[in-house]
């Protein structure tokens, strides 16, 4: 039998054409799209109940409708996910920034609150969740899940959504609350993929003392080693920068070395098996302190603008695609036969998350403020309340992560998997689109004088001005140096007139 090579040859690059023009039409959508979502954040800045976050859910959701329709129900998504887009790519940015612009004299002074919320709160809601899974899916006969997919379910669900948080909550408006919720969401998403990670590399089917206090000592090594790595990184960027002085030449590369350094270090994490999140965390809180002093003036500027775009893009792109992908027609097939069971798991997760959270912001609170002697230092109910609501989105991490376990290359074959990602999906949408909705109402009635407290510090800056203001600096230099200033400006007018004084008197 005959085979004609340059027939088979002119079909290949002519699909292979196709396949091209195709990714490029899909990129350009998402392009417009993401050009669409800045335009309407902009419009809806002033809203009392929307931000960006759920105005790119909205999009998202709208365009999947879309799709679907002229597909036929084939497809409701442009791009097809990708594990190594979300890790590798698009948090960094997001994590490095907030490293990067968070207020340093609030996140050290709550730091101890932060790391008991962030690592002992997420333990503790990972352990609710996953016994709670495990209790009340074998009663709904959903599949076959291992004791592996349940502590799975409890690292996955117990990630908050950091993203969320950040567009919900100013750090202007309320400062302790943002340093709390926030350093509690870093700690809490590095936790999680820690732990996530643990389970998929431990031996789970024989649980014995061995195994767990290695489990212990490989969870704190994580920590101590990924934060090490991230200061690290950050020291030694500024001493390269400070003593080779890139800036007399071309302020490009010092901006380009401090945005590859920051990069490098969460490669390096992830290239040592630790936690990339973590580690680009602290880079980003040491690189905001020692290597922006060591740059030029323009230099600060650009790097503090193109962090923030990088993250703020990404926040977008994230929250776009998650809006495509919870109509992925492909998911939804394996619980079309049983829309009540999918229901029934989505409210038992999101009950177990509610629970799961209440059950550590209250008590750590309580002890949290048993150690401390000031009132102001102390957590208030109201607060808690605040940091309780405001922690219960789910988002992006949730999302891979439930990929990474239930799914390969974004497929899944099995009916059980498929119900936990569209239960995952479920859970995302409601608890960033109804709780994030609530959470501005809710922190204007719980605190009442944060428009007050945000008028007063509104024109501090997110970054030192000068290289002699230390880490935790509690802003009296500052007061000394414009009474400095003050007296000498009344100096040099007395002397000023009384030249002129005498001037007219000769």
């Amino acid at each position: 039998m005959a085979v004609d090579v340059s027939s088979l040859s002119e079909r290949s690059v002519e699909m292979l054409m196709t396949s091209d023009h195709t990714s490029v039409v899909s990129m350009n959508l998402f392009v417009a799209l993401l050009c669409a979502c800045i335009l309407l954040g902009h419009l809806l800045e002033e809203s009392r109940w929307m931000n960006e976050s759920i105005t790119a859910l909205a999009i998202g959701l709208c365009t999947g409708v879309i799709i679907l329709l002229t597909t036929g129900g084939k497809s409701s998504h442009l791009l097809v996910f990708s594990e190594d887009l979300f890790f590798i790519y698009l948090l960094p940015p997001i994590i490095f920034n907030a490293g990067f612009q968070v207020k340093k004299k609030q996140f050290f002074r709550n730091f101890m609150t932060i790391m008991t919320f962030g690592a002992v709160g997420t333990l503790i809601s990972f352990a609710i969740i996953s016994l709670g899974a495990m209790h009340f899916f074998h009663k709904f006969n959903i599949g076959s899940l291992k004791i592996g997919d349940y502590l799975a379910l409890g690292a996955i669900f117990s990630a908050t959504d950091s993203v969320c948080t950040l567009q919900v909550l100013n750090q202007d408006e309320t400062p302790l609350l943002y340093s709390l919720v926030f350093g509690e969401g870093v700690v809490n998403d590095a936790t999680s993929v820690v732990l996530f990670n643990a389970i998929q590399s431990f031996d789970l089917s024989h649980i014995n003392t061995s195994t767990a206090l290695q489990f212990i000592g490989n969870f704190l090594y994580l920590f101590a080693a990924s934060t090490i790595l991230g200061v690290v990184a950050g020291l030694l960027s500024a001493y390269v920068i400070k003593k080779l002085y890139f800036g007399r030449h071309s302020t490009d590369r010092e901006v380009a070395l401090m945005i590859l350094m920051a990069y490098l270090s969460y490669i390096l994490s992830e290239l040592f098996y630790l936690s990339a999140i973590l580690t680009v965390f602290f880079c980003g809180i040491v690189m905001s302190h020692y290597t922006w002093h060591n740059v030029t003036e323009s230099s600060r500027v650009t790097t503090k603008h193109t962090f923030a775009t990088l993250s703020f893009v990404a926040e977008i792109f994230i929250f776009l695609y998650v809006g495509m992908d919870a109509l992925d027609i492909e998911k939804w097939r394996f619980v079309s036969d049983s829309p009540g069971k999918s229901i029934a798991v989505s409210s038992i997760l999101l009950a177990l998350v509610l629970v799961g959270r209440a059950a550590f912001v209250f008590p750590l609170s309580f002890l949290t403020n048993l150690t401390k002697k000031s009132p102001s230092d102390k957590i208030s109910l109201k607060q808690q309340v605040t940091i309780w609501w405001a922690g219960l989105m789910r988002g992006s991490v949730s999302m891979a992560l439930a990929y990474n376990q239930f799914t390969r290359s974004g497929h899944t074959d099995l009916r059980a998997n498929a119900i936990m990602i569209t239960s995952t999906i479920t859970v995302v949408l409601f608890s960033t689109v109804v709780f994030g909705l609530m959470t501005k109402p809710l922190v204007r009635i719980l605190l009442p004088s944060s428009k007050h407290i945000g008028s007063m510090i509104s024109s501090e800056p997110s970054s030192p001005k000068s290289i002699t203001v230390p880490l935790l600096s509690n802003g009296q230099d500052s007061e000394v140096w414009i009474e400095i200033g003050f007296s000498v400006h009344l100096f040099i007018h007395s002397r000023i007139w009384g030249v002129v004084t005498a001037f007219y008197t000769r």
